[in-house]
């Protein structure tokens, strides 16, 4: 039997990090994904998690994991998914250093990723997104920071993991202000602001706090804003907004919601996909095909130009009378 915990915390602190120079957030999903996966199969075996070996990690083991994280966590396939993206990384890990686990790894492997329905990306149109804007409060210091941030986080079109790591040596307030993001797979761009987002973050870092971190945004005990703590600034600004345009009542509006929308409002204007991969930081188009699925325009214009098919228009013929009169009884 080989020890478990040993194992995983070389993958997760050295090989992640240093070997395969995974950014912080991803180094972050993978270590909520063993924590679930620890608990779970401690809890089964009534094992403390210390005590747990590798062997006892098996497909039978990590099929029951991903049931219960589907129909007891309420989890959508493309969280399973990544759990399990998780799980097989961890395993390729191990082929190389503990030998005697090559033959459970490759079992692992193939446990297949559950397919994910592509439904049609939601998004805020112009005038919720205006109304978003304005919510927060201008007169106090929270709002002027929470305006700062839905301004970046919409016309950036940033991931909200960007979005909270953003240094302040990050921000270039020199005409243009531009941003520089770090993104997935440690990705870089530089993007231009408009003027209102640059004043929008200029106002915010005149009132912000002098304190040691260094990230952009903080939040209300001065350390770098979170995920959650942005996702719950969001749903407040939201509610506030649903007051002035009704139809955000209707709406699920997540931080991903925002970058949906800027990616749908800049592929309308510039009619080119490659622009808007390229602005979203997309390693490939595949990426961005979807946008190119929910905008009805391209399908217009496909349409228009499409030759008339020879179809004889028909005649208008009333029905009868008496058969007209008999369907009615």
């Amino acid at each position: 039997m080989t020890q478990l915990a040993q194992h995983l915390a070389a993958f997760l602190r050295d090989h992640l990090p240093n070997e395969r120079r995974a950014s912080i957030h991803t180094c972050d999903a993978y270590s909520y994904s063993f924590q679930l996966l620890v608990q779970f199969v401690s809890n089964q075996l009534d094992k403390r998690p210390c005590l747990l070996q590798i062997e006892e990690i098996d497909v039978p083991a990590i099929l029951a994991f991903l049931e219960y994280i589907e129909h007891v966590r309420d989890n959508k396939a493309s969280s399973r998914n990544a759990r399990l993206a998780a799980i097989k990384s961890f395993f390729r890990y191990l082929e190389h250093r503990v030998p005697v686990v090559l033959d459970q790894a490759l079992r692992v492997h193939a446990i297949p990723m559950k397919k994910v329905d592509q439904g049609l990306v939601a998004s805020l149109s112009q005038t919720e997104v205006q109304a978003l804007l304005a919510a927060p409060d201008r007169q106090t210091a929270l709002g002027i920071r929470d305006r700062a941030m839905l301004h970046l986080a919409f016309s950036a079109g940033l991931r909200v993991s960007e979005l909270v790591g953003i240094g302040l040596d990050q921000f270039d307030a020199r005409s243009p202000a531009s941003v520089h993001i770090v993104g997935k797979g440690r990705k870089e761009r530089v993007l231009p602001l408009w003027q209102e987002t640059a004043a929008a973050i200029r106002a915010w870092i005149t009132i912000r706090p002098e304190v040691s971190d260094s990230t952009l945004f903080l939040n209300n005990a001065g350390r770098m804003m979170t995920r959650a703590g942005f996702e719950y600034i969001l749903h407040k600004h939201a509610q506030r907004a649903a007051s002035v345009v009704p139809s955000l009542v209707e709406k699920s509006i997540t931080p991903h919601v925002l970058r949906h929308s800027c990616a749908m409002h800049m592929l309308q204007a510039t009619r080119d996909i490659r622009k808007v991969a390229l602005w979203l930081g997309h390693a490939s188009l595949k990426s961005t095909e979807i946008y190119l699925r929910a905008d009805p325009t391209e399908k217009l214009e496909m349409l228009g130009a499409l030759e008339p098919l020879g179809i004889k228009p028909g005649k208008f013929r009333p029905p009868d009378k008496l058969m007209m009169m008999l369907s009615e009884r």
